[in-house]
C-alpha cells in the first residue's frame, strides 16, 4: 500500500503543477515526496510524507525509546495512551519526519533557499487525537480521499501525465462509466 499511496500522491502534486522527487534519503529513513513549483513569489517547496492505511490497528506515531523503556511496552503497541503520551510520540515522530536537522539539510541539498510546508496525506486512523496534535503543531492535513477526489474531478487535467496517470484513470473508469450489459 505504501508504494501505491505514494503514487497516487505523487500524480496529484504534479498535477498541482509540482515538480516532484520521491524517497530521497536521509541516512537509513526517507522522506516520501518533495514537491517545488513557482510562484509569483518564487518556488513553493512542500514536504509531504503518506502513511495510509484502510483498517489500523495502531497508532501512527510508535512510542519513543524512552517510553518504551519506561512503560514496558513495545513500539507499536496500542494500548490507550493518555493524551501526554499521544503529544510526546507525535512530536518524536514530527522530529523524525519533518523538522530533525538531517531533514532539514536534505531539503536545502535538494532545493536550496526554498521555504517548506509540511504535508501528512492519511488514510483511515485509529486514534483521532493523533491527527489533532499533528495538526496543532503546523503540519498541513489531507485525507488520501481528497487526494482521490482532487484527481478523479480532473479539474486541473493539464498537468495529467505523471507516475499515477494509469491508477487514476482506472480510479475514473470504476466512478464514471457503466459497464454494458454483456450477458
Amino acid at each position: 500500500m505504501p508504494l501505491l499511496a505514494e503514487t497516487l500522491v505523487d500524480e496529484w502534486l504534479n498535477r498541482k503543477g509540482f515538480f516532484t522527487i520521491r524517497g530521497i534519503k536521509d541516512g537509513v529513513a526517507e522522506m516520501d515526496l518533495l514537491g517545488v513549483r513557482p510562484t509569483q513569489a518564487g518556488l513553493e517547496g512542500w514536504h509531504v510524507e503518506v502513511q495510509v492505511s484502510f483498517r489500523p490497528v495502531s497508532y501512527i506515531a510508535k512510542l519513543t525509546k524512552a517510553l518504551q523503556a519506561k512503560l514496558n511496552k513495545k513500539p507499536n503497541s496500542a494500548w490507550a495512551r493518555p493524551p501526554e503520551i499521544v503529544d510526546e510520540c507525535i512530536r518524536a515522530w514530527i522530529t523524525n519526519k519533518f523538522t530533525s536537522p538531517k531533514k532539514v539539510a536534505a531539503r536545502e541539498r535538494a532545493w536550496s533557499g526554498i521555504q517548506w510546508r509540511h504535508y501528512f496525506v492519511h488514510g483511515v486512523v485509529k486514534y483521532e487525537a493523533e491527527l489533532t496534535a499533528i495538526q496543532a503543531s503546523g503540519i498541513t492535513l489531507v485525507s488520501l480521499h481528497q487526494v482521490l477526489t482532487d484527481i478523479c474531478t480532473r479539474a486541473d487535467a493539464g498537468s495529467a501525465g505523471a507516475a499515477g496517470t494509469d491508477i487514476a484513470d482506472i480510479i475514473d473508469y470504476y466512478e464514471n462509466r457503466k459497464p454494458r450489459n454483456t450477458a
